[in-house]
Order: structure tokens, then sequence, then C-alpha cells
């Protein structure tokens, strides 16, 4: 669980600053499951900078709640989250400060999405949030506000997510499970997976992958597996400490995300697949590959170039969907198998997928 925080300041000297706005959004992954945001009175005055540069002055704040009237919803949002900043470091550390002037010891772990942007798509011309989110086609609106700053947040961890193959920000937020009854602990597992199409990973205590599964209902096939009585899920149900997953949408998605996470992590336990598929050339050689995507708006978008799968992602761009240099960014690298080429085909051939783009 995820609490993608965004604060505004007075502005001033190292740990003197107050927070004038501050904005949480609590995500479990997928989804956004909670929110709040407000103005806060900082008792002090704004420093005429940033008044130009947020908007927010001391009339505006003259009347909204202290930090220590908020202090009580902010720790129960952000509770067994990891916390998510754009430049986390200063968020953490004011909002820290905030309580520590309350008596109050705040911690939470913490992730930074500046950190993991430059990790995950490198070598872009600029870092801070907005010159980021428009090389990569996120919306921001109200930008330098909280609550603006804080959903853009939301929407690059979404796509961070996504490229994040190694499941290292997942490795992050595992949860120690060494208290839990083994029967809790299998039950808690299923409930956590939700009534869709995707794939599903079982981690064991050090975060590592040991089982990738795939299903049109991954809810209902995590819970097949683990019923099974075999030696091997016996195994896997001892070492069982979390459960992630990731949404494809279709199931073409997730039988091509499968076949990417399992060359990737080589799970302990997954079996090994042979794939008998017949030689595949695609009719045009630039062409996207558009099919719904995993909720309403949104897109899966695979890319073929030179007769070669490139990668695929998930957007919501529409008239930006062909500019190369934004879906180059976008995408999430894919094998250009035989296999995976053969699931794409066989898809196209057999109508689908919603439409065909010629780049």
């Amino acid at each position: 669980m995820y609490a993608i925080v965004d604060i505004e300041t007075t502005g001033g000297k190292y740990n003197e600053e107050r927070i004038t706005e501050i904005a949480i959004y609590r995500y479990d992954g997928h989804n956004i499951v909670d929110k709040f945001a407000s103005l806060v009175n900082p008792e002090k005055k704004i420093q005429h900078f940033v008044v130009r540069l947020t908007g927010i002055t001391d009339a505006m704040v003259a009347r909204a709640p202290k930090f220590h009237e908020l202090a009580k919803r902010i720790v129960e949002i952000t509770d067994g989250c990891i916390l998510v900043a754009h430049n986390a470091d200063f968020d953490y550390r004011v909002i820290r400060q905030e309580f520590k002037n309350l008596a109050y010891n705040y911690e939470r772990n913490t992730l930074c999405t500046v950190q993991l942007s430059k990790k995950l798509i490198p070598e872009l011309p600029s870092y801070s949030l907005g010159k980021l989110c428009k090389t990569i086609g996120i919306p921001v609106a109200n930008r330098h506000r909280a609550d603006g700053d804080a959903f853009a947040t939301v929407n690059l961890l979404e796509l961070l997510l996504q490229k994040d193959q190694a499941k290292e920000i997942i490795a992050q937020s595992i949860k120690d499970f060494s208290e839990v009854l083994k029967k809790e602990k299998l039950s808690n597992a299923i409930n956590g997976i939700p009534v869709a199409t995707g794939v599903f990973y079982l981690h064991q205590q050090n975060g590592r992958i040991m089982y990738i599964g795939k299903g049109k209902n991954m809810r209902s096939k995590i819970s097949q597996l683990l019923a099974k009585k075999s030696k091997k899920i016996k195994t896997i149900q001892n070492k069982l400490a979390n459960v992630s997953f990731d949404i494809s949408g279709t199931y073409i998605m997730a039988r091509l995300i499968f076949n990417q996470k399992v060359a990737l992590h080589k799970p302990r336990y997954n079996s090994n697949y042979y794939h008998l598929s017949r030689p595949v050339k695609f009719e045009h050689p630039d062409i996207l590959v558009i099919s719904e995507g995993r909720k309403t708006g949104e897109k899966a978008v695979i890319l073929i170039v030179e007769g070669k799968l490139q990668g695929f992602a998930f957007t919501n761009l529409e008239h930006q969907i062909t500019d190369k240099s934004i879906l180059y960014n976008l995408m999430t690298p894919l094998a250009d198998s035989l296999d995976n080429r053969f699931i794409v085909q066989s898809s196209i051939e057999k109508n689908r997928v919603n439409k065909i783009i010629k780049l």
C-alpha cells in the first residue's frame, strides 16, 4: 500500500518551513482507495516567492485548520503505507518536523519518484514533475498545488510500477507475515487478489518471486493453485510472504506479461514451458496494436517496428498515441520471441484487438 503525498510550504530556513497545503492519496498499486487534501494554517507568514509560485496567500490559510488538527487524519491515511513523493526527502522531512513539533515520532518507509524515474525512464532532459509528466504524456492540473501534484504523482507511480520489471518497488513493500498463522496468511493472500484478468506473483520472505501465474479470474486461479496437495504447493504455502499482481485487462496482455516475467525472474516453482508456435511475420512492419486497457478510457498498446515487437504500454493518450517519442518513454520492453509474436498475430487474426494503427 502506498500513500502518495505532496505538500506546499511557507519557504524559509531548513527545518523552519511550515506546511500550507497537503494532499495524500492512499493507493493499493492499482486503485485509489482513500484521499485527503487540505489547506493548513502554518501560523507564520508565507514568503513572497512561494506565493507567486503556488498562489497560496496568507489570507487563504488564515482560517484553515492548523497541523495539529489534521495530524490524526494524516497518521491514519498513511498507516501501513510506503510514503511516496516526488523528491520524497523534502516532503518526508517537513512532515516529520511538523510531527516533532507535536512531540510525536512519525516514521514511514519512503519511495522517491524522482529517483525511480531516473532509473526506469533514463536520459530524459528533466525530472521536475511538470516537465517529466509533459514528456511522458501525463496531464497535470493545478501545478504547484498539493492536490494536483499529488494526483499527477499517482499517475506517475502507476507507470513506474508497470515499468518496474524486476519488481524492486514491490520488494520494498513486502510485509512481514512471520507472526501470522499459516491459515490466515493464505486467506489474506487470496482475498487480496481481485476478480480480474492478469498475472500474479507469489513472493517469499526476502521479496523474491518464487511462482508466477495468470488467469482470467486471478482470485479463482490462485485459490485453485493453493488448494492443491502436491509437495511443491505445500512448499510454496510455507514460504509464502506476500502476493502482488498486475491487472492486464485482456488475456492477450496477461499471456505477454506472463511470458515476460517468467523469462525475467525465472521463478523456482514454475514449470518449464515449451511453446510450439508457427513462424510469424506481421503484415505491416510498423504498427500499433490497440486493445482494451485495465480500466475505462485506458488502452493497451503493443508497438511493432520494422516487423519486430518493441514493447507494450497502458495509456490514456488520444491524439498523442502515434507520437513515437512519447510512446518509447511509455513502453515496457517486450521480447520479440516466437511465442510472443504468435500471441499478438493470432489475436489480430481472431479479431481480439480493437484497432491496428499503421505508423
